[in-house]
């Protein structure tokens, strides 16, 4: 017994640990296939950042020579053998093997008397590169490369000498390529250590982790742990959580499934449970916007004859001055809707109070009657670049009193006319707004396309290809740009 309950006692922290942790609202998945697309772009970007490297004035001598190598330029980067493969537990690997380096650099030699100057064609050959970029979660919630992991050497590096003197100390060949193949060698890693430390976490700062959404609403894409990196593919959990910009602390709590992804063929796939989209559903309704109302020219003329006919007795009651004024819906909401995910699509499920009112002028609108309308919308959801919209449309609706029985029968007549009002008239005005969308964690300059949607029991799939809009040197540049406007 007392064994037990050491074990309970040692077991129970575990399983509380495990049990309070937060399911993602959005989990997005980069394949194999994602990374031979960037591979280029990488390929491109590395080149670009060696070409800039600056080696020290070189001097010395040896025996009667003097020399002095100044203006060491690089010409050519032949960095054919390169790869970028997921590192499982770290982050990413990108290789570099038997490429080469053609340089040149401007040479001052004094030989006894003698003494020539000139430019000197070099190339570094068997030239390898290993470097690991290890991805974690900041504090902020972003992805971000933590550390870098460099090694890289250079085989051996050739020199042509040519001028006055050119046969005369060839064998200096030796010497200066040894001391410049060292040199050279040390400046690879800081560089890459720059590109990725620097240049590449500023592309990252780009991701939105918490923003605004509109007016209304923000969005947090925090990270709510480190990513899963396995051969194949790396994993990101995202909180994936909207809130009302007036109460940013009062939140949906996230009861959702965690979503699962299984497949590989896809350069990306982004998984939304139902969470994500009822937790913006839930901020909009605290927000207040989830109410309308339908008067005047916006109210269909049909609709309010057969009102006005339904209701005439009791207009009448009230005030028969009341009859020729004009009458309106109101719509609320009484509930944040609910969002359904299941194989055959998704659905939205609305409770709201409808109520009718005659609204003569200069006066308080006067209340004819307070209904409930149900009503389920199908929700297709689509990609477009990395803006996630969703299109919507009425497929069940009823409506009923809450006081009796023979009320709700008075109401049949209206059942029709009120949801061709919904579809006519609501309906447009919410997919206006939806269409809009809202960006989804990806870097500025990078765009999801030939996306296909599919539907799982508690949260959808999206998988789809990458499409880079603007280089990978454009995008961190921009944001570059964009911090130094900022910053004046």
């Amino acid at each position: 017994m007392a064994s037990s309950m050491v074990y309970f006692l040692i077991l129970f922290p575990l399983i509380a640990i495990m049990s309070a942790a937060e399911p993602p609202g959005c989990r997005i998945r980069f394949t194999n296939r994602g990374l031979a697309m960037l591979k280029y772009e990488t390929q491109k970007f590395v080149a670009e950042e060696l070409s800039n490297i600056t080696m020290p004035e070189m001097k010395g001598n040896e025996g009667r020579f003097q020399y002095t190598i100044r203006e060491v330029k690089i010409h050519e980067l032949n960095l054919t053998h390169a790869d970028l493969a997921f590192q499982p537990g770290l982050g990413l690997l990108f290789e570099i093997q038997n490429s080469s380096i053609s340089l040149s650099f401007q040479r001052r030699i004094l030989y006894w008397l003698f003494y020539d100057t000139g430019y000197t064609n070099a190339s570094a050959e068997g030239v390898n590169i290993q470097t690991v970029l290890h991805m974690n979660k900041d504090e902020a919630g972003r992805l971000k490369i933590s550390n870098i992991t460099c090694d890289a050497s250079i085989a051996k590096m050739k020199m042509k000498f040519t001028g006055t003197l050119g046969r005369v100390y060839d064998f200096l060949g030796t010497f200066l390529t040894t001391g410049m193949r060292y040199v050279l060698n040390k400046q690879i890693c800081p560089v890459m250590n720059h590109a990725a430390l620097v240049s590449v976490n500023s592309l990252l700062d780009t991701i939105p982790v918490r923003t605004e959404v509109d007016n209304y609403v923000g969005i947090d894409y925090s990270l709510l742990s480190d990513p899963v990196v396995t051969s194949r593919s790396l994993d990101m959990d995202f909180r994936g959580m909207f809130f009302e910009l007036a109460n940013e602390n009062e939140t949906l709590v996230n009861y959702a499934v965690n979503p699962i992804v299984k497949e590989h063929n896809r350069m990306v796939y982004l998984a939304l449970s139902e969470y994500f989209f009822d937790s913006g559903l839930y901020s909009y309704f605290k927000a207040g916007i989830f109410q309308m109302n339908i008067a005047n020219e916006n109210m269909p003329k049909d609709l309010e004859m057969i009102l006005r006919t339904t209701y005439f007795g009791a207009i009448f009651m009230m005030n028969p001055a009341l009859v020729e004024y004009p009458i309106s819906l109101k719509l609320e909401l009484t509930s944040a809707p609910k969002t359904t995910i299941k194989t055959s699509g998704a659905t939205v499920a609305v409770t709201a109070t409808v109520t009718v009112l005659v609204c003569p002028p200069g006066a308080p609108p006067v209340q004819l009657s307070k209904m409930t309308m149900e009503a389920k919308f199908l929700a297709k959801v689509s990609m477009k670049g990395k803006r996630l919209a969703v299109l919507t449309d009425l497929r069940r609706f009823k409506i009923f009193s809450n006081q009796s029985a023979l009320e709700s029968l008075a109401l049949i007549p209206l059942q029709g006319p009120l949801k061709t009002m919904l579809q006519i008239s609501v309906v447009p005005i919410i997919n206006n707004w939806t269409k809009r969308g809202v960006s989804i964690p990806l870097a500025d300059g990078l765009d999801f396309t030939e996306e296909v949607v599919e539907y799982h029991n508690g949260y959808l799939i999206i998988g789809a290809n990458l499409h880079f809009t603007k280089s990978l040197r454009e995008m961190i540049e921009g944001k570059l740009q964009t911090e130094d406007d900022n910053a004046i």
